[in-house]
Order: structure tokens, then sequence, then C-alpha cells
């Protein structure tokens, strides 16, 4: 038995493939593009385990994903892969377009067809589930119930409005041609191998670095914020008993505000690695200029996939963000390889 993960080479999608070999003799095909933010050092754990088959290549090369598909022959596809950071979809929307609308539409048709072609269990059992955001449904004010599956779609940024495309098209192969999918919609995620363009890895590496710690607007936005492996279970959970074309949010039910998840951080890191200036990290926290349509508040209620799948998260905000801030000062050597070159010019472009 096999399955095949696609995007399992970026942050999630590799704690997905450690977190299952860890747990499982079942067979993972791995599928990633490699683009800036997949990085196989992830999974150096992996090397010579032959249940982890790793392929570079993109979602959106249908025959590649065909061959994949009939020569492996897995039982379920998970469908990582997407270009996922607001600020780069704002910077440039193509790629967003590209790899989270047609992308999905062509691993669909390739899923589609191998899929028609099953027999028996093997057909009855299959199952496509597609990885998504809490962002399609768009913002909330500070008084407004979390989202619902139930919750209409109002995505505001490029990123959010081509994973709303995705869903919606996931959505409709159930619909029209009775593919058996489900839908995760998940809230922030964080822990270890977490690219550093997002909050919280971003604000570990340049504390370190006695670089500024940048804050957009007044810092209140607040997001659920949920650590990494969580997530994995709940996925695991929904593609072991999941109801066929339905959604289950995951959140973390840890709403925080983004300038509380910095000053957290800091403090952490003041007792774990203190400056050589003896200062506090805190001292480095810098207000810049908002991002564009920033979303205020998202929050997610998780209470569907708990109630039908027994499924609710581990960890605190406050166990998690500590392993969070103990795996980077142990792994400083993996950041150090993936800071350099296109990721710096990134940095100085977005928030000088």
């Amino acid at each position: 038995m096999s399955i095949l993960v696609t995007g399992g080479a970026g942050f999630i999608g590799s704690n997905f493939v450690l977190d299952w070999l860890a747990d499982s003799e079942e067979t993972v095909i791995n599928l990633d593009k490699l683009t800036y933010a997949g990085n196989l050092q992830n999974l150096e754990s992996l090397n010579g385990d032959g249940r982890h088959v790793f392929v570079r290549g993109d979602i959106g090369d249908q025959v590649l994903v065909s061959r994949l598909l009939e020569e492996y022959r897995p039982r379920a596809v998970l469908n990582f892969a997407a270009e996922s950071h607001v600020d780069r979809s704002i910077l440039g929307p193509d790629e967003f377009v590209q790899t989270n609308i047609v992308g999905t539409f062509r691993l669909l048709e390739a899923v589609r067809a191998y899929w028609n072609a099953l027999d028996g269990d093997a057909k009855t059992d299959f199952r496509l589930l597609h990885v998504s955001t809490d962002e399609v449904y768009g913002t909330l004010n500070a008084s407004e119930p979390a989202f619902t599956e139930e919750h209409q779609y109002q995505p505001n940024s490029p990123y959010s409005a081509s994973k709303a495309a995705s869903d919606h098209l996931v959505r409709s192969y159930f619909h029209t041609y009775g593919l058996p999918v489900v839908t995760t919609n998940c809230s922030n995620n964080y822990g270890p191998y977490h690219f550093p363009e997002k909050l919280i890895p971003l604000i570990i590496h340049n504390a370190l670095a006695g670089s500024a710690l940048p804050i957009y607007g007044d810092g209140q936005q607040v997001r659920d914020w949920l650590y990494v492996s969580d997530h994995c279970a709940a996925i695991r959970a929904v593609l072991a008993g999941g109801r066929l074309g339905e959604t289950y949010n995951i959140g973390g039910w840890n709403e925080k505000p983004n300038i509380e998840v910095v000053r957290t951080l800091c403090t952490i890191l003041d007792e774990l690695s203190p400056a050589e200036t003896g200062k506090s990290y805190l001292e480095q926290i810098t207000f810049v200029k908002d991002r564009p349509g920033h979303d205020r508040r998202y929050a997610i209620d998780a209470g569907k996939i708990e109630r039908e799948l027994g499924w609710k998260p581990a960890e605190t905000f406050e166990t998690g963000i500590r392993k969070t801030v103990e795996w980077y000062l142990a792994n400083q050597a993996w950041v150090k390889n993936i800071t350099s070159g296109q990721y710096l010019e990134w940095v100085e472009a977005q928030y000088s």
C-alpha cells in the first residue's frame, strides 16, 4: 500500500511525511517541485528509507502525475502543494494562479482518470484529501464568531483567492464526477522546518541575528495558531474517517494578536538564548507599514472535526511555541542553509 503526497518537501508536507513514516510502514510517494520553500534537507532523516520515494515535479504536470499514479497505485492522494505566502502573492500573483488553481485542476484530472479505472474495494476506498486554509473565509471583526465550515468564502488576497478557487474545483469534482474527496481548512501553522518568511520563524531568525523585528501596522491582527504536528494528526484523522465531499476546519483554539506572539517569542529567547548585548529582544521590535488588504482576524471553530472524528489539538500555544523556539535554536545549521541569496533579497524588498 502507498499514498501520494504532493508538496511533501514544504513546511507542512514534510512534517506530515515524517510523522506518517514514524508511525506507518506504508510507502509515501513524495512529489514536490522544490521551489524556494521546498527543502529536501527537511527529509534528511529518511535518506536510505525505502518507504520514502521522492520525485521532483509539478502537480501541474498531468503526464507525470498520471505516470506516478499508474506506477505506484496509491490508495490516497494528499495535496499539500501550494504557493502559500500572502506577501509573495501581492508582489507576484501569477505563480499563485498557476500552482493553486491550474495545478490543482491538472491534479484533479489525473486523479479522476486514475480513480475511474480502479475496480472494487480499491475504487471504493480511494481518497483525495485537499489541504487548504482558513484565509478563504476572509476576515472577522473582534466580536464575530469563529469560522465554521458553513462560512461564506470571502478571500481578500491573491493567495487566499487562489486557494478558494482550488477548494471550489475540488468540491465540483465530487458533485459532478463523484470523485471521493475531502477538504481541510487549517489556521496558521507553526513549528519545525517553517521557512522564515512567516511571522514566527522570521522573528526568531531576526532576533538572533540582532535585526529589527518587523510588525505590520499596530500588531493587533489576530490569528489562530496551530502546532504543525497537531495539524498532521488531524489530517490523518480526516483521511481515515472523514465523510466524502465534506470540509473539516482544523484549528488550535489559540487566538493571539501578532504583537503578543512576538513578545512571547522574545521572552522565551531572553530565557533560552540571551543576547550578547544584555538587552531584551523586545527592544528590537519595529512597527512597519501595514500589508495591503491585511485581514484583521482569523478564528477557526474546530468543533466539527472533534465531534465527528474525535480530534483536538494536543499542544497549547504555550507548549507548542516553546518547542518551536527550542527546535530553531538546536537547528541553526538548517536555518543558515536556507536564509541566503534569494531569501535575503526578498526580505530586503519586503521590509525596507
